[in-house]
């Protein structure tokens, strides 16, 4: 389980995030909304120990802040929103960065390409690849780092950082089944999101920040209401039931009536 009370993170002497409390649960997709600047991709650099904060987090027990960056590799992996690399890697070689232990062959590399759609990939250069098919390169890389959702008796953690940005609705529906396989078979799931439809589709709990603060923390259909979102993103938004019993988002014209 990851806890979170009273989180603060300063950057220099502005407040990026205001005494934050919140939850996360291991066999659950938890997803951080919210409108741009809000602190969301802050928000994930604390609770991986990436950026120093006031307050607690803990994560399956341990002290993030008093817990070695070994220990933390071994339970948590982290995808950020990019990751640059200067050097001519192959894919394959990208991939077993991620390793922990050298016992990690190529063909797990493989098989983790394969399940992003990207078999065949493993001699191609990574600055040859298009934007969607790097982000899918780093989840692969990430996915290896934890490749058992449990070990040992212990749940194991993605953080992920708009995995879903780069890529076509095709494959944002594949990573997504990935993502919810992982947290199926006892894996725990935090991902920042912008597409509020896909979030409302796949997340078990919502984070909606706003101003600094966690505004609500719930299911998708408890935190996606009219009020909460407008007041967030600072328009009107409608939230819409499809028949299916799904749920679908609309930004209202901005001059239509009240």
């Amino acid at each position: 389980m990851l806890n979170v009370r009273n989180l603060t993170v300063n950057l220099g002497r502005q407040t990026i995030l205001e005494n934050l409390t919140l939850t996360a649960q291991v066999g659950q997709i938890t997803a951080v909304v919210g409108p741009s600047g809000a602190g969301k991709s802050t928000l994930l650099a604390a609770l991986t120990g990436d950026l120093s904060f006031d307050g607690s987090v803990t994560l399956n027990g341990h002290d993030i802040a008093r817990t070695s960056t070994t220990r933390l590799a071994e339970i948590r992996a982290v995808l950020p929103q990019a990751t640059p690399m200067s050097f001519p890697f192959t894919v394959l070689e990208v991939v077993r960065m991620g390793r922990i232990h050298k016992t990690m062959n190529n063909r797990m590399a493989s098989e983790a390409l394969t399940r992003v759609g990207l078999h065949g990939f493993e001699g191609r250069f990574y600055q040859e690849l298009s934007g969607g098919e790097q982000q899918r390169v780093q989840l692969a890389r990430v996915l290896v780092q934890v490749w058992e959702p449990v070990a040992q008796g212990s749940s194991r953690w993605l953080f992920l950082d708009e995995p879903v940005s780069s890529l076509d609705i095709g494959h944002q529906l594949q990573v997504m089944r990935i993502i919810q396989d992982f947290a199926v078979r006892g894996g725990g799931v935090v991902m920042v999101m912008h597409d509020l439809n896909l979030t409302a589709m796949c997340a078990d709990s919502v984070i909606l920040l706003s101003n600094k603060m966690v505004m609500h923390q719930g299911s998708p259909r408890d935190t996606f209401r009219d009020d909460l979102l407008s007041s967030a993103y600072g328009c009107k938004i409608a939230v819409n039931r499809a028949p299916e019993d799904g749920m679908f988002l609309l930004p209202q014209v901005a001059c239509a009536a009240s």
